[in-house]
């Protein structure tokens, strides 16, 4: 049986650096690869002590025709990328980290009908990120 596992997910922004502060100072990430052509630019970025999946943070108009980027960036605008999950074994010293980033908190820790504690937030591109608590 063949087994695969998530290199790269890619993550539109209208502001590729203030992108790179969020996920690095409020979330924690490290800045991995930087890398620009023609005016636009994909900045990498990971978790500490795992070599994937990583994330891939680049504007709309990346590798795109300008049709679809325009389309991109209205979407971005309404808020409807997301949410983009991630796990932590420390829901509240996160949720501390992301509050002292002056991150936009949308939901505050707490436990889910569904199972999981988690809380949820918006990236400076308006992208919905819920940290949950790991199991």
């Amino acid at each position: 049986m063949t087994s695969y596992t998530l290199q790269y997910c890619p993550i539109v922004v209208d502001d590729v650096d203030s992108a790179v502060t969020f996920y690095r100072d409020a979330l924690g990430l490290e800045v991995r690869g930087d890398v620009g052509s023609d005016g636009h630019r994909w900045v990498t970025v990971g978790f500490p002590d795992l070599a994937a999946p990583e994330i891939v943070l680049s504007d709309a108009g990346a590798g795109r025709p300008e049709e679809d980027a325009e389309v991109l960036r209205r979407l971005l605008a309404k808020g409807l990328f997301g949410p983009y999950v991630l796990v932590t074994t420390d829901l509240q010293a996160a949720f501390d980290r992301v509050v002292e980033a002056d991150a936009e908190v949308i939901q505050e820790p707490k436990d889910q009908p569904w199972g999981p504690r988690d809380f949820a937030l918006r990236d400076p591109a308006g992208n919905i990120i819920r940290v949950n608590q790991a199991s």
